[in-house]
């Protein structure tokens, strides 16, 4: 039997972690703005509430926000950035729209594969669970990506039959992490957790990467990362430059995405002569603002994403230094920073508590802070501000598309 509408109460807003909440507290799983929460904890749609783009919607723990039209959704990735600021007490000058990647946009993913018996489970865990969503589609990845996942299975599934022949049955299960990324030469695949024994099963694996077009197959079977398979070298465009990709380097989850963030640097830097990169990893800014007039300190740690940004900025001959540094436990200090008319930051989702304290004691005129983790980005954005910087503007992104997951770019300015 209905409830009265009277017991009912209306969905207000999408909480941080995807809930929808009422004016008295209340939170409700999978509902939108303008919903009806009863009494009992159904919900009657509203106007905002639209029917989810997958079938794994709900089960799959990849997705939390499928339920939301698109109006809805900019809000939900705008407030999560407002909400953090304004937190910390934190007045934006300028709030520009938010952008959201659109579906088919995202080219990397981590998977998970598990079976045993020639039977194998391929995809995201399931939402508050180790269990495997078994992946027919996925409307947030790029075509290219989706279209491996049938062929990769059935490898998986083969292979795990042919390596246990004569073994014990405690060795037929198959649990393997997944990596994959398109890159330019293809789709980069790495598989983490398989044993590859013997001839056959070398050239299986050979003809699997040959028969998919992959741009490179790279196996961990517990010594580190092996390219298995590369015809080329593969790499990713930046800024016109193509960038040597180690395997498992990072990469803006869309290009849409990137565009959006670097457009934003490349307008509030352009001008600038001399921008330091912190956390700069492949260099997707470096490449981006370095040119004639601009040059460009990239600082990182990881080795691998440091040695790739030096060689193709040495070969594009483009004014990139790129300095292997830990700016965790070794930030720059303030009269290091001096020397920059500019910094950019782009650091993990901990963000850049260490580095941060030394950019606000510094008198660097302007600082780009680009974020994964809006909690950790206000936290620093707070230091800064009581530092002596104004912020002046703030630009949410949505790249993770259907996800709680949201991103910033955001400019301060040292106030007089």
């Amino acid at each position: 039997m209905r409830l009265p509408v009277s017991q009912a109460e209306t969905i207000l807003r999408i909480a941080a972690k995807g809930d929808g909440v009422t004016a008295s507290g209340r939170f409700a799983p999978g509902s939108a703005p303008g919903d009806l929460l009863m009494a009992d904890g159904s919900l009657e749609h509203g106007p905002h509430h639209t029917a989810p783009a997958c079938r794994h919607f709900g089960t799959c723990g990849g997705c939390q926000l499928q339920q939301l039209d698109e109006p809805s959704l900019a809000e939900f990735v705008a407030e999560r950035v407002i909400n953090a600021a304004t937190g910390q007490g934190l007045e934006p000058a300028r709030i520009v729209p938010p952008h959201l990647s659109p579906p088919h946009s995202r080219r990397r993913a981590s998977l998970r594969a598990e079976g045993k018996e020639g039977k194998v489970l391929l995809g995201y865990r399931e939402s508050g669970s180790h269990r495997i969503v078994d992946l027919a589609e996925c409307p947030v990845l790029v075509p290219e990506l989706v279209a491996l996942i049938p062929a990769l299975r059935k490898l998986l599934a083969r292979h795990g039959q042919s390596q246990t022949k004569g073994k014990s049955r405690a060795k037929e299960r198959i649990a393997v992490d997944l990596e994959l990324a398109l890159t330019d030469q293809g789709v980069d695949l790495g598989i983490k957790g398989l044993t590859v024994e013997g001839l056959a099963a070398t050239e299986a694996m050979l003809d699997f990467a040959q028969g998919q077009g992959l741009a490179r197959l790279v196996l961990d079977q517990g010594y580190g990362a092996e390219a298995l398979w590369e015809p080329e070298p593969v790499t990713i465009t930046l800024g016109n430059v193509p960038v040597p990709f180690p395997p498992g380097a990072f990469l803006q989850a869309t290009a849409d995405g990137e565009a959006v963030l670097v457009d934003a640097a490349r307008e509030w830097l352009g001008e600038a002569g001399a921008v330091a990169d912190l956390f700069s990893g492949l260099g997707t800014f470096a490449f981006a603002l370095a040119g004639p007039g601009t040059k460009v300190l990239a600082v990182e740690a990881a080795r691998d994403a440091h040695l790739a940004c030096k060689g193709a900025g040495a070969r594009a001959g483009l004014p990139i230094h790129a300095l292997h540094r830990d700016l965790f436990r070794n930030p720059l200090q303030a009269d290091e920073l001096d020397k920059f008319d500019a910094l950019l930051l782009d650091p993990p989702r901990a963000g850049a508590r260490e580095q941060i304290a030394h950019v606000a004691g510094s008198k660097v005129s302007r600082v780009v802070y680009i974020s994964c983790n809006p909690s950790s980005w206000a936290r620093d954005a707070a230091t800064l501000v009581a530092g002596g910087y104004r912020l002046e503007e703030l630009r949410p992104v949505g790249q993770f598309r259907w996800s709680t997951h949201v991103e910033l770019a955001s400019l301060f300015v040292r106030q007089a």
